[in-house]
């Protein structure tokens, strides 16, 4: 680990001591997300209300830069400067590398499909048979570790080979480590509490994701 990454999670600490009960959760959430974006694999994120935000900004923290320029691979630049059919390509050069998160909290269509022709339960489940393939990683985000559809997705992803991680509070059930590979429980137990502490978590791990990955 670097000595930058190694940085973000202290600095996290010490900013949020409470947080020092997670740290080694935190520390292994990192190194299953590291190991499957290191292998090309991908995330797939998934909770309800707030953390159902908190999802879609985590996809979009990895997804482009968060702290730190991403320069496209240089295979990319030097196709782009030879030259591609159609109007000036230049504005491709800005691209930024990217590692494959997806919100699974955002289609509408196949969302309201689900729960209306099958069950409600299985929103997320079921977009993970679409999307999860072994290697993947499935975080969820549930403030009491028991919400239903997070917990189906848990379920799937185990039965199809993915890893998961799930940010959650004090309140969660004894047996959601035995489904889940990495339990983050914040030393918190109303839904506010706990999602105002899940914030600085994935930060953490997105700043340290980031700076393992994208710094020399």
């Amino acid at each position: 680990m670097k000595e930058r990454t190694k940085s973000a999670l202290e600095r996290t600490i010490s900013t949020h001591p409470r947080l020092e009960p997670c740290r080694a959760s935190v520390e292994r959430a990192y190194e299953v997300l590291l190991a499957a974006f290191t292998a090309g694999a991908k995330l797939l994120l998934c909770g309800n209300g707030g953390s159902a935000a908190d999802a879609t900004h985590i996809a979009g923290e990895l997804a482009k830069a968060y702290l730190l320029r991403r320069a496209p691979r240089p295979e990319i630049v030097k196709k782009i400067e030879a030259g591609i059919p159609g109007p000036d390509a230049s504005c491709l050069l800005a691209l930024e590398e990217a590692l494959p998160a997806i919100s699974l909290t955002t289609n509408a269509a196949l969302l309201t499909a689900t729960a209306n022709d099958v069950n409600a339960e299985l929103v997320f489940a079921q977009q993970v048979i679409a999307y999860g393939r072994p290697g993947d990683v499935l975080l969820g985000l549930t403030t009491s570790g028991t919400s239903a559809n997070v917990v189906r997705a848990f379920q799937t992803a185990r039965v199809l080979g993915l890893s998961s991680i799930c940010l959650t509070g004090v309140r969660a059930p004894e047996w959601l480590s035995d489904l889940v590979d990495v339990v983050i429980a914040v030393p918190e137990s109303s839904t506010p509490a706990v999602q105002e502490l899940h914030l600085p978590v994935y930060h953490a791990l997105c700043e340290m994701i980031e700076s393992e990955l994208f710094v020399a």
